[in-house]
């Protein structure tokens, strides 16, 4: 079987389009050409800048996200009036900070300093009593260190044959002196000889006499204190042997007591060595007037410290060794610009205060400080007379301004 194949040819029809749909087409493309080669500007305002509310040092001209914490950036508005150093607050931020603002002038004030002391010993009130005889102690009347003895009081009795032997002699001349008052011999004397040596043995007046009355000798013999104070030191006890000069007890008067502080070689000067100087004692609400009456003249190399005694009164004898006290020295008053504490700002560039440039501007400056003290610092530099100085609320401006700026108005700044 046979088949017959034909050639066949097949044409597409051609599509035919408005000549207005393309002149549209013509236009849409050269309006796309037209702005590749002409990008559209967009208007950037320079006041305006975005920042981050942790991070007030980032300042990008768009939004977007923090690079440090990944929040997103607020806006915020730069004042195109506020100088180097300044900033513009709103009358409510002024209110709400508890911001205000003083004229300075001149006043008067004297430095003080304060040292920590602690209450000692009068040493000026020290006595010691000693033995006036060999022998053995048999009674102590005070055993404790601490004990406040008055003068009179019995102290301890003794047994001493040295002392018994003295009241034999003086009986023996009492009784020589009555049986033999017309002799050639001056008894009167030797009875004189005899009571003069039971003093200097440590007798008194009323034992002697009561020994003469009752012509009997105990064997031990009461001894009494010829001093008032406290007990410091007691070497001996009951059933001791003593030596002639031998120490009983160390007593010391609480009448006056030393206050003694360190103080360094700069506070030198504001001692007043003839004047006076206050003692204030912690938890009684007392002041004390106190006079120097030490310097140590040797100054510690390593430390720099020297050792300052004051005596004070102890009326009543509340005040006892070991308290602490606090010695307040104070220096001569004299004129200069002193502000309040919280006026001065201080970092490491420095100390700078804020100033008042209009109603709602304020502008920092920096100064250089003096002496301290009572809440107030003096200013040596920095201001002239006639600026109006935040005495309230200056931390609040700083942090404004670092807010909005991105760093502190001391940064790079120097007197």
């Amino acid at each position: 079987m046979r088949f017959k194949i034909f050639n066949y040819q097949y044409s597409k029809p051609a599509i035919k389009i408005h000549p207005i749909l393309l002149l549209l087409l013509a236009v849409v493309s050269m309006a796309i050409l037209a702005s590749c080669k002409h990008p559209k500007e967009t208007v950037v305002n320079d006041n305006i800048f975005y920042t981050c509310s942790m991070h007030p040092q980032v300042m990008e001209p768009h939004p977007g996200m923090c690079p440090i914490c990944g929040m997103a950036l607020i806006k915020a508005k730069q004042n195109i009036n506020a100088g180097t150093g300044e900033v513009i607050l709103s009358a409510q931020q002024i209110q709400l900070g508890n911001i205000h603002a003083d004229t300075i002038r001149n006043t008067a004030m004297g430095d003080e300093t304060i040292l920590t002391a602690t209450l000692n010993y009068d040493q000026q009130k020290f006595s010691s009593i000693s033995s006036r005889v060999t022998g053995r102690i048999e009674r102590l009347y005070h055993k404790n260190v601490g004990y406040l003895i008055k003068k009179g009081e019995p102290l301890m009795d003794i047994y001493s044959e040295g002392l018994n032997a003295a009241k034999e002699e003086y009986m023996l001349a009492l009784e020589r002196e009555k049986k033999l008052s017309g002799a050639l011999i001056d008894f009167e004397q030797v009875v004189n000889s005899a009571k003069a040596k039971l003093l200097l043995l440590g007798m008194n007046e009323a034992q002697i006499n009561g020994l003469a009355a009752s012509n009997k000798a105990t064997a031990t013999t009461t001894f009494f204190s010829n001093e008032s104070g406290y007990i410091t030191e007691l070497d001996v006890q009951e059933g001791d042997y003593v030596n002639e000069g031998g120490l009983i007890v160390q007593l010391a008067g609480l009448s006056t007591l030393w206050a003694e502080a360190q103080a360094y070689t700069s506070q030198f000067s504001m001692l007043d060595t003839k004047g006076s100087i206050l003692i204030k004692v912690a938890g009684m609400d007392k002041v004390i007037v106190g006079k120097p009456v030490f310097i140590n003249p040797e100054i510690s190399p390593d430390k720099r410290i020297n050792l300052v005694r004051v005596t004070i009164p102890n009326e009543g004898g509340f005040l006892k060794p070991g308290m602490p006290v606090s010695m307040v020295l104070k220096s001569a008053k004299h004129q200069g610009i002193f502000l309040p504490a919280d006026a001065l700002l201080r970092n490491a560039d420095g100390a700078s205060i804020w100033i008042k440039t209009s109603e709602t501007g304020f502008k920092n400056k920096m100064v250089t400080t003096g002496l301290e003290g009572d809440g107030k610092i003096e200013i040596l530099s920095g201001l002239e007379h006639g600026d109006i100085v935040v005495i309230s609320g200056a931390y609040l401006i700083n942090s404004e301004y670092i807010f909005r700026h991105g760093a502190s108005p001391m940064a790079g700044m120097k007197m």
